[in-house]
């Protein structure tokens, strides 16, 4: 997942998450991994293993972006994103893939799309790019 030899600091808006970010994969490694870097560079993250979970927690708040895999047990994130195009439409999604080349992804309208192994640079920056405003400009 490229976070060996990795060094992180805590961001300063740590202490005061400013965006929150919908983590939604049925893998627990997987989420905790993002859970607890996206939390040091500033984001509130939110976790759910299921699609059922992730319509809880976005009936439960505010969220800046979901990052959703495509393949949520036997669910699929494709469908998901569908129905968070229709329901949110100005929500932003990441998918995360194990296949970024795939022709399911062809027509699917994400903001972006991380390739599983990715990097806790990639992980960030992308959320960076994508979100309303970068977390560590926030305090």
């Amino acid at each position: 997942m490229g976070y060996a030899g990795a060094s992180r600091t805590l961001a300063d808006a740590v202490d005061s998450p400013s965006h929150t970010v919908l983590v939604v994969d049925d893998d627990s490694s997987i989420r905790f991994l993002c859970r607890v870097n996206l939390e040091l560079d500033g984001w509130a993250v939110r976790e759910a293993a299921t699609l059922k979970e992730a319509r809880a927690e976005l009936g439960a708040g505010e969220v800046d972006i979901v990052l959703l895999d495509v393949h949520v047990g036997n669910e699929s994130g494709i469908d998901f994103l569908r129905e968070l195009r229709d329901r949110h439409p100005d929500l932003r999604v990441a998918l995360l893939t194990g296949s970024a080349e795939s022709p399911a992804l062809s027509d699917v309208h994400a903001d972006a799309v991380i390739s599983k192994p990715f990097t806790l640079d990639q992980l960030a920056t992308t959320l960076q790019r994508i979100g309303p405003r970068a977390p560590q400009g926030a305090g």
